[in-house]
């Protein structure tokens, strides 16, 4: 049996307060999430996925907007209320005296949120910086190992432009060479990721730079398969997690990686301008920090946060929104992520014209789809639903596989936990009014 909606409306009429469901504080929130997963500990993450009284619960946590319908929570996702909270709660009291209560008190703290992170990842809190988001992370990686000029630098066409950019950086600078190379999507199988990299390094390759899981399509990629080939050819691999992390469930165990950065602010739904950065311990002595360091090639992961004076109640709140995720359960969280992407993708590909640019294995993919419609002006869709509907969704542009050729545009649709049937029913609706009647002139 599911849980309760009648027990959901009895706690309101009881006066719980604004969060609903979750009453007053993060403690009782987690407590209430608890309640609710013992219910269905019995019945497989599959099964709870399909299960609109559990989410409909799970809902209540976040104090969004429901006046527009947010399919775009790929690029930086809602902290659910607690986690807001808990912002509010350390910045009142940095700022009551901000170098005594901040300085003093709450920036040691950050060592538990480390120990936390590291539990979640699978790794020693001595591997673990927290940065402020993917991109520093991986810029400090990207940007810090020693190249000599010639060495070559591999990642693939999707990759996200921020990285690219510090690879074509380095170009301009010392006279690296940057190789792209692009791949079928989706692919038939993930085997194809793999071999498609090892075919593509050359004796001078030194890093390899790759997504775990792209933001264009959301192709998920053989991470564990490309460290072990390249770290036999004496290459580093550095891995973008952006999209990964509280998305789908892994271990760093699993991935046998040495250098992931990772997003906090899109699936973990922490506070925005929090992330981190896994180095294998004996590997942080060969990469500089990006700001200087007192011992910039010594092997302590905190080298790598000497950024000045920064929101240390951000940092902390990553605690409560790690609370939120393992209290649903990481693979719960992805079997609803994966199941709301296949109600609104299986739905639209039996339309005329229409193509998922997205696998349907769950191997090489989970919450985020990628569709196009033949003919169509993808970016002009994107601004009618909004404009007609209120339905924010965003059109990219995916290179083909035959390198130089035009983008292929597409429209990435990313629900997320809080996204109810009903939301995706009425995109659904609109997407398949213009795609039999056309797009309005």
């Amino acid at each position: 049996m599911g849980t309760s909606r009648r027990e959901f409306l009895k706690n309101l009429s009881l006066g719980v307060g604004s969060l609903g469901v979750f009453g007053l504080s993060a403690k009782e929130a987690q407590a209430e999430i608890q309640k609710k997963v013992k219910e269905v500990k019995h019945r497989s993450a599959a099964e709870i996925a399909r299960d609109e009284d559990f989410w409909f619960h799970v809902q209540q946590a976040f104090n969004i907007d429901r006046s527009i319908i947010n399919l775009n929570n790929g690029g930086v996702h809602p902290a659910p209320q607690i986690v807001m909270d808990a912002i509010h709660r350390y910045l009142d009291f940095a700022n009551g005296a901000p170098v005594l209560n901040g300085w003093r008190y709450l920036r040691p703290r950050k060592e538990l949120i480390r120990k936390k992170l590291a539990d979640t990842f699978g790794c020693s809190p001595e591997e673990i910086a927290i940065t402020r988001n993917v991109t520093e992370s991986m810029q400090i990686a990207l940007l810090g190992i020693d190249l000599k000029p010639g060495d070559e630098l591999l990642t693939t066409t999707h990759d996200y432009p921020s990285m690219k950019n510090a690879l074509f950086q380095r170009e301009q600078r010392e006279g690296v060479k940057v190789k792209l190379f692009p791949f079928d999507y989706p692919p038939k199988n993930i085997k194809e990721l793999a071999k498609a990299f090892e075919e593509n390094v050359t004796p001078r390759t030194k890093i390899i730079e790759v997504c775990h899981i792209t933001n264009l399509s959301g192709q998920i990629f053989p991470i564990r398969e490309i460290c072990r080939m390249a770290r036999q050819r004496g290459i580093e691999v550095v891995i973008d997690g952006a999209h990964a992390f509280g998305h789908f469930e892994f271990k760093q165990k699993d991935l046998d990686c040495d250098i992931y950065g990772a997003n906090l602010h899109k699936w973990m739904m922490a506070p925005i301008g929090t992330g981190f950065l896994y180095v294998k311990k004996e590997k942080i002595k060969k990469i500089w920090p990006l700001f200087p360091a007192a011992d910039p090639q010594g092997d302590n992961i905190r080298k790598f946060e000497h950024i000045g004076t920064h929101p240390d109640w951000l940092e902390l709140a990553v605690g409560d929104a790690l609370a939120f995720h393992h209290g649903i359960g990481g693979k719960r969280k992805e079997e609803r992520l994966r199941y709301l992407r296949n109600y609104w993708a299986k739905k639209l590909e039996k339309l005329p014209g229409v193509r998922i640019m997205t696998s349907f294995d769950p191997e090489q993919s989970c919450g985020i789809g990628t569709y196009t419609v033949e003919n169509f002006d993808m970016g002009k869709l994107a601004q009618v639903l909004f404009d007609k509907h209120k339905i924010y969704v965003i059109a990219v542009g995916v290179p083909s596989p035959e390198l130089g050729a035009e983008n292929i545009v597409g429209m990435r649709v990313t629900p997320s936990i809080y996204t109810t049937l009903r939301e995706l029913d009425i995109f659904i609706e609109a997407v398949s009014h213009y795609v039999k009647n056309g797009l309005p002139s």
